[in-house]
């Protein structure tokens, strides 16, 4: 209805509002920013998607956060009050596990992460490292000819967000990978996630990091990427132009949307703003334009009158 203008939904009336609301039966949504922010929930987004439910909408919780496992996403969300099950959960972390599954991997992973990614991968009986600091003490020179050691049948390396991160795991990561043959796959490129009075580094600057020692470019499974939803679609869930994708971050969410067809919502409760979609719908830049959605409201509770 509104494909890529970036409509304020509440200057719309109630008649073109509600025929928006008939117009998708499956609702894909992110989750930090969106539903929550960190412990807290925003106002209004447990009563909007417990209410599409009840309406007979499929809902899915899909986020870029590989810090968690399904399981535990799933205690999260329905502490809230969310009405939600594991299968409407989709996880980077869960859906990295189930990529290698899928290959029949048989090797080591190499995971730089933390243990949301590992006990996916224990759940399909997946060898992997043990997450944590590694950190180099003294200088360089020392640190490689005795502290600095590879290990065996490693066939991928697997990066999420790491409050770890270091130079001696960088060195490890771009060492495995200088074997062809090694798989190197990304949880998502999220750049940052910025707070009232810093920012703090995401997943994507670490794997940007990675790619720049390795001179490789990752395999990246979370949004903006088709892969992460492609089995709803692949198994007819979902119809794309009867979905829609709700996000705050238009890079992410918003693209994802774009590149599987399916209709998009803006919320103002998290990374992007409204200013910067009106700049970017002057562009001439066909990639700027792609993380335009179709509507905006300033937070996903505002539905909930119209419901």
């Amino acid at each position: 209805m509104f494909t890529r203008s970036a409509t304020v939904l509440l200057e719309e009336n109630a008649g073109i509002l509600m025929n928006w609301l008939n117009s998708f039966d499956a609702v894909l949504t992110d989750c930090d920013g969106v539903l929550w922010v960190y412990g807290d929930v925003i106002d209004g987004s447990v009563e909007v998607m417990n209410r599409f439910k009840e309406m007979g909408k499929k809902i899915f919780f899909c986020t870029n956060n590989s810090a968690k496992t399904r399981k535990e996403l799933l205690v999260k969300a329905q502490q809230m009050g969310f009405n939600v099950t594991e299968n409407e959960i989709i996880s980077t972390a869960h859906s990295t596990a189930t990529y290698l599954k899928q290959r029949d991997f048989n090797k080591n992973v190499y995971v730089i992460g933390s243990e949301g990614i590992t006990k996916e991968l224990d759940a399909f009986n997946i060898k992997h490292n043990t997450v944590g600091p590694d950190h180099m003490t003294g200088n360089l020179a020392d640190y490689l000819s005795t502290r600095f050691k590879l290990e065996n049948n490693v066939g991928a390396v697997v990066v999420g967000f790491d409050e770890h991160f270091s130079f001696p795991k960088i060195a490890k990561a771009a060492s495995y990978l200088n074997d062809p043959d090694c798989l190197f796959i990304a949880t998502n490129t999220d750049e940052r996630f910025p707070m009232p009075s810093m920012v703090i580094p995401g997943t994507g600057s670490l794997v940007r990091c990675i790619e720049t020692c390795a001179e490789r470019q990752a395999l990246v499974i979370g949004k903006p990427n088709v892969s992460i939803c492609a089995h709803l679609i692949d198994d007819g869930t979902i119809k794309p132009e009867r979905t829609l994708m709700i996000g705050d971050r238009c890079n992410t969410d918003i693209l994802l949307g774009y590149n599987c067809g399916f209709q998009t919502l803006l919320v103002g409760t998290g990374v992007h703003t409204l200013e910067s979609v009106r700049r970017w719908q002057t562009s001439n830049d066909d990639e700027l334009l792609k993380l335009v959605p179709d509507v905006y409201l300033p937070k996903l509770g505002d539905l909930l009158q119209y419901m």
